[in-house]
């Protein structure tokens, strides 16, 4: 059963922490993959300059402004897809970046959208991720949002997907849960409120994706 939709309808930095251990369950005509969330991001709207949704609302962040418990799926650096999950009452945009898991169902199919040569179903299968995705164990397989994508098949027409509906394709599940204190440190690659402790994590997990600092690019 999914999760209730009042568990994600609280201040996101509140929502963000409840989602680890919990359960995203992907099927397509190929399979079922699932994943344990391990690692995720908060991301506040219009308190916060390194949301999508800081300076009002476009086509792209729509889902953001919506009720809780939504797919945000945006697609960056011209090459992947990531997404994220809505948080908050309706009205006030704000939401979680799922960065990392564990596949905890349909590892096979996770590695054959993997490997190299496979289109990803929905989504583009980054070139950098088809030369480290060989000899790799499977704590890669949805290390960093974009694999993660990749794994479970998610791409730009899973945007506005609801995940707490039982007909859903994909759907967010209550799972194991993780009933310790999190981790927290600052968000990856951002520059603007880059030193925010806003990321949140499951410790000594070996799923979690490495911490990288933005760098900004050196005008030559």
């Amino acid at each position: 059963m999914p999760v209730r939709r009042s568990l994600l309808a609280d201040p996101v930095l509140e929502v963000a922490p409840r989602l680890l251990g919990m359960v995203l369950r992907s099927t397509t005509d190929e399979g079922t993959v699932a994943v344990r969330l391990t690692e995720v991001e908060a991301y506040d709207g219009p308190n916060d300059p390194g949301s999508h949704a800081y300076r009002g609302q476009t086509p792209r962040n729509t889902v953001m402004f919506g009720p809780p418990g939504f797919l945000y799926v945006y697609f960056t650096y011209g090459m992947h897809f990531c997404m994220n999950v809505s948080a908050s009452p309706d009205g006030q945009p704000s939401a979680i970046l799922l960065r990392a898991g564990e596949i905890v169902e349909g590892a096979d199919l996770a590695r054959a959208r993997r490997l190299p040569g496979t289109p990803a179903a929905n989504g583009v299968l980054p070139g950098a991720a088809r030369k480290r995705v060989n000899g790799n164990p499977d704590r890669d397989l949805a290390r960093g949002p974009a694999r993660m994508c990749v794994a479970l098949a998610i791409g730009r027409d899973d945007n506005g997907a609801d995940l707490l509906s039982r007909t859903s394709h994909v759907q967010l599940l209550p799972g194991p849960g993780f009933e310790g204190e999190p981790s927290t440190g600052p968000r990856v690659g951002l520059r603007e409120a880059a030193d925010w402790p806003w990321r949140f994590w499951i410790p000594d997990d070996p799923t979690v994706s490495p911490y990288r600092p933005h760098v900004p690019k050196r005008r030559g």
